[in-house]
């Protein structure tokens, strides 16, 4: 009998589909044991989840943010990201706390996750947003979590207004002083000497900004590590724990999710400790360069930073230094100045010089061929506007092309107050009369 060897097709074994998982990991402060427990919160969720066989890695994100909210979390957004674009199907974080203090973003954040297909499994309540009952458990217990968040917050405000109302000083980071364990303001003699200076030199008629730029070529760092500026000279001209007394409660917290900063304008009680610690300056000294400030026009340090945003607002950029030109109102007209210009001097961007804002608005007509200047059209056709040199400006439109235009300055004459046109007036009549005789 003859052999028959058949070859025999075994199925395809099926593929088993690994769930492509991520974690999101947060810590609320930069303190060195938040920041160690951020570090072993990422080790963690890294072990856990290459230790599983039915998942996928696919990161972990993880933020130092000072509180729950959504938009301030850059490695929040990322995750958010990643789950749009279809790249991941669970997200596993620690806790609702640490997803989102605030239930309504809670909610919106797990809603738009679960219409991706994507499901975020809390650790601590042991919840999957995804399945039957997640989302009921999950408005339960983020109510608690935003209420204890709350409870928390109240309960350091009124600590804290405690301390101002017998006189103790809260974290603090300014030049000149530290904070010792009893809340007691302390000289640091170093740095009370380059404050000292600086009273001394804007007594003396030092402007701001040349009291900035001494400081920078002597290569004093300012307490932050920043750039010396005429607004940073100001701030310490006009603190008065300087002169040995403290104002409490200048500003305060918004509220507890946001935790925006607010100007105190009367909203809160504030609280004033006269020789409350050691000065630096007498009284006498700090009164006097009020009193200057006061009396000075400075048209170029405003009472207030300018926080307007205009059309032209960040699309023009200084090639000299790198910097945006910022817009500045003059009493004769509107310019647009390179931010380093303004702030530090011609000799920190030489080439730079101010353009006047109708010369500006008449460029963009020019190049976009509009009758007058509009908005709409300005925004998407031009991605920015270069300053090679003085009186040239380069178009850089969103398509890749430039174009160079020229401009020409304005008469002097043209920002005369009509004072100055009348004494200009006088002393031509005056000359003419002279050559009469």
């Amino acid at each position: 009998m003859e052999r028959i060897v058949q070859r025999v097709q075994f199925p395809e074994a099926q593929k088993v589909k690994l769930l492509r998982t991520a974690a999101y990991a947060r810590v609320s402060s930069g303190k060195d044991a938040m920041l160690h427990s951020l570090s072993a919160q990422v080790s963690y969720y890294n072990d856990l989840i290459q230790s599983n066989p039915e998942w996928l890695f696919c990161g972990v994100f993880a933020d130092e943010a000072l509180t729950g909210t959504k938009d301030n979390r850059e490695n929040f957004q990322k995750l958010l990201s990643e789950c749009r674009a279809g790249r991941i199907d669970l997200v596993i974080t620690k806790s609702i706390s640490r997803f989102a203090r605030n239930t309504v973003t809670l909610l919106e954040t797990v809603r738009e996750l679960k219409e991706l297909g994507v499901d975020v499994y809390f650790e601590e309540q042991n919840i999957h947003s995804i399945s039957p009952d997640g989302e009921l458990m999950l408005t339960i217990l983020a109510s608690y979590a935003q209420e204890e968040s709350l409870s928390a917050s109240e309960n350091q405000k009124w600590r804290i207004r405690k301390d101002f109302e017998r006189g103790r000083m809260g974290s603090i980071t300014m030049l000149g002083y530290k904070r010792n364990k009893n809340g007691v303001l302390e000289i640091i003699p170093e740095e009370a000497e380059i404050v000292r200076m600086i009273f001394s030199d804007y007594l003396s008629g030092m402007g701001k900004n040349a009291i900035a730029n001494k400081l920078h070529e002597m290569g004093v760092p300012t307490k932050g590590g920043g750039i010396w500026t005429a607004w940073s000279i100001r701030r310490i001209l006009r603190n008065e724990k300087y002169c040995g007394d403290i104002l409490f409660q200048k500003s305060f917290r918004e509220n507890h999710i946001t935790k925006r900063k607010i100007e105190n304008k009367g909203q809160l009680p504030q609280y004033y400790a006269e020789e409350a610690h050691e000065p630096i300056i007498s009284k006498e000294v700090f009164l006097a360069v009020q009193e200057q400030l006061r009396s000075q026009q400075d048209h170029f340090t405003p009472d207030k930073p300018t926080t307007g945003v205009y059309p032209l607002t960040g699309m023009i950029h200084c090639e000299c230094c790198g910097k945006y030109y910022r817009r500045k109102v003059q009493p004769y007209r509107v310019t647009w100045i390179c931010h380093t210009y303004n702030a530090r001097g011609k000799k920190y961007c030489p080439d730079s010089k101010q353009i006047p804002e109708d010369i500006l608005y008449e460029k963009c007509c020019e190049v976009l061929q509009l009758d007058e200047f509009d908005n709409e059209v300005f925004q998407s056709e031009i991605e920015s506007i270069t300053v090679p040199k003085p009186n040239v400006l380069t178009f850089i439109f969103k398509d890749g092309h430039k174009q160079t235009v020229h401009w020409l300055d304005h008469s002097r004459t043209e920002a005369w107050t009509p004072e100055k046109r009348a004494m200009a007036a006088e002393h031509s009549k005056k000359r003419g009369k002279k050559c009469q005789k």
